[in-house]
């Protein structure tokens, strides 16, 4: 069966979920959000593309930066409401130079970080 990026659930802004694991480790390294030209061009492409909310536009990961997403799968969960992309990551994923968005972690009440930022 075709794969039809329209069947997935977008939210009223057209926008749906889209977790970032890197595919050799399983570490997720970030969550971002595709609108369905986004999908379209990540699966033309395979290079992982989002739509920034903040700028109304399209960001193909790494394209200034160099920190590149190489899609290795692309997954939906059971309702079709969220995306989940394995990369080829090059470099940091998170814009604060971190090998993940998610480096920072509650701890006995306290936040602790996980990870400080590349090199």
């Amino acid at each position: 069966m075709r794969f039809d990026p329209a069947s997935l659930a977008y939210d009223d802004k057209g926008l749906i979920p889209a977790i970032a694991q890197d595919a050799a480790t399983g570490e997720v390294l970030m969550m971002a959000w595709m609108n369905r030209e986004a999908v379209e061009a990540t699966l033309e492409t395979g290079r992982v593309t989002y739509w920034s909310r903040s700028r109304q536009s399209f960001w193909i990961k790494g394209e200034t930066s160099g920190h590149v997403q190489r899609l290795v799968d692309f997954r939906y969960d059971c309702d079709s409401d969220c995306i989940l992309v394995t990369v080829d990551q090059t470099g940091p994923a998170c814009h604060t130079n971190r090998r993940s968005c998610f480096y920072r972690a509650v701890r006995d009440g306290e936040t602790v970080e996980l990870m400080a930022p590349m090199g």
